[in-house]
């Protein structure tokens, strides 16, 4: 239990799509280039299984990595447990992505301040939300080749990866002139946060249709992104509690996974501790429809009571000076 609560926010194993972390050699990765933006080629790695029936469709989750928008890698050896048992457990083809980091030059410029930080962030949100698009959209145009499920994509991200995920549902449903770079139409089956937000210059969350379900894991006492809402003059950047709570009030299907005293870990250790509950949002929620709005608060024996009360200045220096 006391794992849960160290800070998992660095990433610590980089390289190639095959070089990364303990391996299961059924799960076959491959590289493809998506887009060239600024001079910088992205990339997303496909994992899937070799032996799969060639003429059946496979649902496809597309992962955004963490790293504050200022590092990260898409195949860190960390995450390839957790889509090693998507694809084998769960049958889903998963695409790991590039994405360009917004906040990475302001960083190594000391640019970063509590007084601009809310004009770098939502910048650097957009950012990774187009890339996010460019690579669904290039998913969706080799879907008949890849055998892929073009109506079952699930767009799931850690910390800057869950806030680019959420962001991205957030504007399909507001219908954000952004989502053109998308196929017609199109919506993901799903969405699955780990310790993510959505950032609004308008003050407040506003919702012109319900989004795709919704999953969300989050900690009461994460200094690095907002539990509930930070509210930053006119914008704010508004956490899971925040979120579930509307949804709620919509009536909209969502997943929330709550944990006590638990701090910015909750941005990856469900992949491997809270398989579970993943499984059911996947199968039951995105698969099978089920309409369902949970609530899971988890709460340990001998958790330590941490501070729950953070200014922007705590969460810039969370996650820009520790």
């Amino acid at each position: 239990m006391k794992n849960l609560l160290i800070v998992v926010f660095g990433f610590l194993v980089t390289g190639c799509c095959h070089s990364s972390g303990q391996q299961k050699p059924s799960v076959a990765c491959d590289t493809f280039d998506y887009a060239v933006k600024e001079g910088d080629t992205l990339r997303m790695d496909r994992y899937t299984l070799p032996a799969w029936d060639k003429e059946s469709r496979r649902p496809c989750l597309i992962f955004l990595f963490g790293g504050a928008f200022t590092h990260g890698t898409r195949n860190a050896g960390q995450y390839r447990p957790f889509f090693d048992y998507l694809v084998e457990e769960l049958g889903y083809t998963v695409v790991s992505i590039d994405y360009r980091l917004g906040l990475k030059e302001p960083l190594a410029t000391g640019q970063l301040s509590p007084e601009n930080f809310t004009q770098l962030l939502p910048q650097a949100v957009l950012m990774a939300v187009e890339d996010l698009y460019d690579a669904t959209s290039y998913v969706v145009a080799h879907a008949d080749e890849w055998r892929i499920d073009a109506d079952r994509i699930v767009a799931c991200g850690s910390s800057a990866g869950a806030i680019s995920v959420l962001q991205g549902a957030y504007m399909i449903a507001n219908g954000s002139p952004l989502t053109t770079r998308l196929p017609d139409a199109f919506n993901y089956a799903g969405v699955i946060s780990f310790a993510g937000a959505i950032v609004d210059m308008g003050g407040d969350l506003k919702w012109a249709n319900a989004p795709a379900p919704v999953m969300l894991f989050h900690g009461d006492a994460d200094s690095n992104v907002p539990y509930g809402a930070l509210r930053l003059g006119a914008a704010g950047i508004f956490g899971s509690k925040y979120i579930a709570a509307q949804l709620a009030g919509m009536k909209s299907p969502y997943y929330f996974y709550s944990v006590e005293n638990a701090d910015h870990a909750m941005a990856t250790v469900p992949m491997n501790n809270y398989r579970d509950a993943i499984s059911y949002f996947l199968v039951r929620m995105v698969g099978e429809g089920l309409p369902a709005m949970v609530d899971t608060d988890e709460r340990f024996t001998y958790s330590t009571p941490m501070n729950k009360e953070f200014t922007i200045a705590d969460y810039i220096r969370s996650n820009f000076m520790e």
